[in-house]
């Protein structure tokens, strides 16, 4: 059995996480960011990240509007955000930008999957995994995959002037082990919370239609920051992936 305070810790960091991505996403509305498709990635990460999130994107995120940024590159200047920015701090940039696809990937194919059932029997149940759960898990990665690589996308092909090809092969090269790690975080936890928490502590199963089940996922992404972090750091050094 839940207990009550775990039901209402869950709804209110649920809505919690809610409420701090409309708030970023009408702030980004007025002061859009200078790479576009990071209007997306901090709303997205505020669903998860809420109470961390918002106050990270208005001393940092803010740095790179469009509106600061741009005047600093027309005056040949080194725009705010990769000047004051620093470096441990652009990683966490990198690692939330792929988490964002990762978030978006997961709500979708978890939701669908719920809503189709027959989804996770095309992608293993019942043939392949015992668990509905695994089936999911792949429905899952696909989905992050596909939205990992198309953040990453419009992040490197404008940033180095690349041809759509090239900016492909280089968006999958950059987000793939990102992606991956973040991934192994997010499974892992979810893993624990699914199989031991929920079914053995508290002798309940972990429906995705609950606010616990959401719950579960919001820190089960902190977990996937975690994993990717250190790969993150290692991209950017690297040159693979730009630093934000």
């Amino acid at each position: 059995m839940i207990p009550t305070w775990l039901h209402v810790l869950a709804w209110i960091s649920v809505l919690l996480g809610i409420a701090c991505a409309a708030y970023i996403a009408l702030d980004v509305r007025k002061h859009p960011q200078h790479m576009s498709i990071m209007n997306y990635v901090w709303p997205l990460c505020a669903l998860f990240g809420h109470v961390v999130i918002v106050p990270f994107y208005l001393k940092y995120g803010r740095l790179a509007a469009h509106e600061v940024a741009h005047p600093a590159m027309q005056n040949d200047e080194t725009p705010p955000h990769k000047a004051q920015t620093p470096f441990p701090l652009k990683v966490a940039k990198g690692a939330l930008h792929c988490g964002s696809g990762c978030t978006l990937g997961d709500i979708i194919a978890e939701t669908l999957a719920f809503l189709i059932p027959a989804i996770a029997i095309w992608f293993g149940w019942q043939a392949i995994f015992g668990e509905k759960i695994f089936a999911v898990w792949v429905f899952d990665y696909t989905l992050a995959f596909l939205f990992g690589v198309a953040f990453q996308y419009f992040t490197i092909k404008p940033m180095r002037g690349l041809s759509p090809g090239q900016g492909l092969v280089q968006a999958t090269k950059a987000d793939f082990l990102s992606l991956t790690a973040w991934q192994v975080g997010m499974y892992g936890f979810m893993a624990f919370a699914h199989f031991y928490l929920f079914a053995v502590v508290l002798n309940h199963k972990l429906h995705v239609n609950s606010a616990e089940f959401w719950f579960m996922m919001q820190i089960a992404m902190f977990f996937g920051f975690m994993t990717s972090y250190p790969i993150n750091w290692w991209l950017i050094k690297k040159g693979i992936k730009e630093a934000m």
